[in-house]
């Protein structure tokens, strides 16, 4: 089972999270059927969704972050919500694959170099703070923590990592490690954790050789007093329903409900997020027209 965790220095001055979301990479390269460059980039994204979205805490709170690059991938997108649990979707689910001369997948290719990072921060209150960034690289990892130095001016390091088996294109691995300077962090604990960040290996390299997520941080921090602020479970979790989108259909003009079904007798709505098909047949639409005007 996946897991995510945020620890922070004794002394406050730094704060990591580090997540293992293995199964959560896998479901979604199932689900949508991605391709090795899909699955790397949208299992990428998906990592640091949730440990953005767990840094968020109140309860109906939720993050959007939505990459579109020039790339033949076109949009990728992830959904979390303050546990960590995420959901996501790419454009071009089946966008073609190249590799760097070592053997990896290049990310930066698919999704283009030129785009936007959008973030979309919704605590529930109805006010959500919105802050979008130019593409530094297409990678992922860089275009997060350039996201957090322009929009947020707090100084970050985010790596994140798929492996994925180059016969069969199952995903093997997968996680991420987020790092902030807090307020007021020193000179000396710059340096020190400046000094640890040259020496990580990549986070797939530390998930193989079995080290947890709180090794992971760990190491990340050494030479600091950890102490562990939360640890919990993460998953793919879907948000939609039948009765989210009845919904939605009853704020559609009576005229609009009944088109839908014109053509085929049926209409058929997919979710983006987990390919999940809903069927409304005429008279489960005349039923919602008569509730919404009732």
């Amino acid at each position: 089972m996946d897991r995510i965790i945020r620890c922070i220095t004794s002394d406050g001055a730094v704060m990591a999270s580090a997540i293992d979301a293995s199964d959560i990479v896998f479901t979604a390269k199932e689900l949508h059927h991605l391709s090795r460059s899909a699955t790397a980039a949208l299992g990428r994204l998906l990592c640091a969704t949730s440990m953005m979205g767990n840094m968020l805490k109140q309860k109906d709170a939720f993050i959007n972050l939505r990459v579109l690059g020039d790339g033949e991938l076109g949009a990728v997108v992830a959904v979390g919500d303050s546990s960590g649990n995420v959901r996501g979707y790419v454009e071009k689910p089946d966008c073609s694959t190249e590799y760097y001369a070592n053997g990896k997948i290049n990310v930066s290719k698919a999704v283009g170099s030129s785009g936007t990072l959008s973030v979309l921060r919704d605590y529930g209150t109805g006010d959500p703070y919105i802050g979008q960034v130019e593409l530094v690289s297409g990678e992922i990892a860089e275009d997060i923590t350039n996201y957090f130095a322009v929009s947020e001016q707090i100084p970050t390091v985010c790596a994140l990592g798929v492996l994925i088996n180059k016969d069969d294109g199952a995903v093997l691995l997968a996680g991420g490690l987020l790092i902030q300077l807090l307020p007021g962090a020193y000179d000396e604990a710059i340096d020190r954790l400046e000094e640890n960040i040259g020496k990580l290996e990549p986070v797939t390299t530390m998930l193989a050789k079995g080290m947890s997520i709180l090794d992971i941080c760990k190491t990340a921090l050494e030479g600091f007093e950890v102490e562990v602020l939360d640890e919990n479970p993460v998953n793919y979790v879907c948000s939609c329903s039948r009765e989210k989108l009845e919904r939605y259909f009853m704020t559609m003009s009576d005229e609009d409900i009944r088109t839908m079904a014109e053509e085929k007798g049926v209409a058929e709505a997919v979710c983006q997020f987990c390919n999940k098909r809903y069927e409304f047949t005429k008279e489960n639409l005349e039923k919602l027209i008569a509730e919404k005007n009732a």
